[in-house]
């Protein structure tokens, strides 16, 4: 075996013999590192991440001739991961979690792994000390019993990994954290590109050819992606980020890719001092009975991937003091709310091209569901006017560039979840009436087609 010097890029991961200024591929200028490869034997893993099994001769098939039987999924015990995996853990996949430093990525996973009694657990740590872990799963057990079959390895190298899983013969294996492993075979640190990229490739390697699962736990860098090269996300079969505001109770599960389910589910859980608490009902949790009365508070009915909830959205509208007026939201896209400014202005005749614009979305979470957009402008026109909308009043609808209100998805889910919270009227908008009957509804459904009737409906 012969080693040589090779330039990665630390964003795409693109390989490339010499340095390089400005990647070739994705364009990022000052994200080439040096690393050493070992030459000299075949790698079975390519860097696409596709596996190719010692012995094994692909031939190509007609696709009616190949057999397709349903995963024997393996039950998390967690009825939010579940959902976001798409049904339970594939046998033979690989998960990496990611998430900001201290959001709770390895108190989920240790949670998670109490529960699963019925299968054998590696947990490999190579940040914690076992007892660290030991002190965690005290504060989160329920109860003085412990799972008897998870085991708890601290190591970070590759290779004597592997001896443990051999020992252990487990049927699940968590990493913690796949950048703090390293193997021999490479001289460089641990966390480096060339050591993420070998690591992960021979767990890949390992998971194909067992069938053991395994999940991976990843840091974040500054701009909120991944750490390592981003062929990482491309090795793995499902990248879950577990998002939140450390200053809130709330935290977010949301699949980004998932070979084996939908990436459009999220999970709710809330942070206690004994661990994660899943969210079954989260419109009752977001939705806060003080703003009765006040004025720039509108009630949105959502949709984040399968799951309708209410979530209340805050706004403040105040003359400015600058000559560049302050457009600031949390939660919420800001070039869209820019974009639902210029609509107000041109197509309903609010000037706030003077005034200081602040948005909010309760709880701190982060919605992208475009039928956010009446409740968003509803609250900034209560605030403009100081005039406070009906609390048993809550909108979706979809807000165009003409103004008018356009269609949402899931509509009878959004209103049998007002319903079922005791809301007595939905504005929706008028082009989603057809598909409904709105004789078997207790509540009242008022259909809209444009911001200015929707507003005369609301501030009467």
């Amino acid at each position: 075996m012969k080693q040589k010097s090779a330039y990665f890029c630390n964003s795409c991961g693109c390989e490339e013999p010499k340095w390089f200024g400005r990647c070739p591929s994705c364009g990022e200028w000052g994200t080439c590192v040096e690393e050493k490869v070992v030459t000299g034997k075949k790698s079975k893993v390519s860097h696409s991440g596709a596996l190719t099994l010692p012995g094994q001769k692909e031939r190509p098939r007609k696709l009616k001739d190949i057999e397709a039987t349903e995963e024997n999924r393996i039950d998390m015990h967690d009825q939010e991961l579940n959902r976001v995996l798409g049904g339970g853990l594939v046998p033979g996949s690989m998960i990496l979690l990611g998430g900001d430093p201290g959001i709770g990525k390895s108190t989920l996973v240790l949670q998670t792994v109490m529960n699963l009694t019925d299968r054998k657990v590696l947990y490999v740590s190579g940040e914690e000390s076992a007892y660290q872990l030991k002190l965690r799963a005290q504060r989160l057990a329920r109860s003085e019993q412990y799972n008897d079959n998870c085991f708890i390895v601290c190591e970070t190298n590759l290779d004597d990994i592997f001896v443990h899983i051999s020992n252990v013969e487990p049927d699940v294996v968590v990493i913690d954290s796949i950048q703090t492993i390293a193997t021999d075979d490479l001289e460089s640190a641990a966390g480096s590109v060339g050591q993420v990229r070998e690591c992960a490739a021979r767990i890949l390697k390992f998971a194909k050819e067992s069938g053991t699962p395994i999940i991976l736990i990843g840091h974040i860098t500054k701009e909120g992606s991944l750490a390592g090269p981003k062929v990482l996300e491309h090795i793995v079969d499902t990248v879950i980020q577990f998002e939140g505001d450390q200053h809130y109770m709330y935290r977010i599960l949301r699949a980004i890719k998932n070979r084996f389910g939908s990436t459009s589910e999220l999970g709710i859980y809330e942070m206690l001092g004994t661990g994660l608490r899943q969210v079954t009902n989260p419109s009752e949790l977001l939705l806060s009975t003080q703003h009765q009365g006040l004025s720039g508070v509108a009630i949105a009915a959502a949709v984040e991937g399968m799951r309708p909830f209410l979530i209340e959205t805050q706004s403040l509208v105040s003359s400015s003091a600058y000559a560049t007026p302050m457009r600031s939201t949390t939660g919420f896209d800001s070039r869209r709310l820019n974009m639902l400014l210029a609509v107000l202005e041109k197509k309903v005749g609010f000037k706030l091209g003077q005034k200081d614009v602040f948005l909010n979305i309760a709880g701190g979470l982060k919605v992208n569901d475009p039928a956010m957009d009446l409740a968003v402008i509803s609250a900034i026109i209560s605030s403009n006017m100081d005039m406070a909308i009906d609390m048993q009043t809550c909108m979706t609808g979809e807000i165009g560039l003409s103004g008018e209100i356009r269609p949402v998805s899931r509509i009878e889910q959004r209103i049998m979840e007002a319903e079922k919270l005791g809301f007595n009227r939905i504005l929706i908008p008028n082009v989603s009436l057809k598909s409904i009957d709105v004789k078997k509804l207790r509540i009242q459904v008022c259909p809209v087609s444009r911001v200015d009737e929707a507003f005369r409906l609301l501030f009467k």
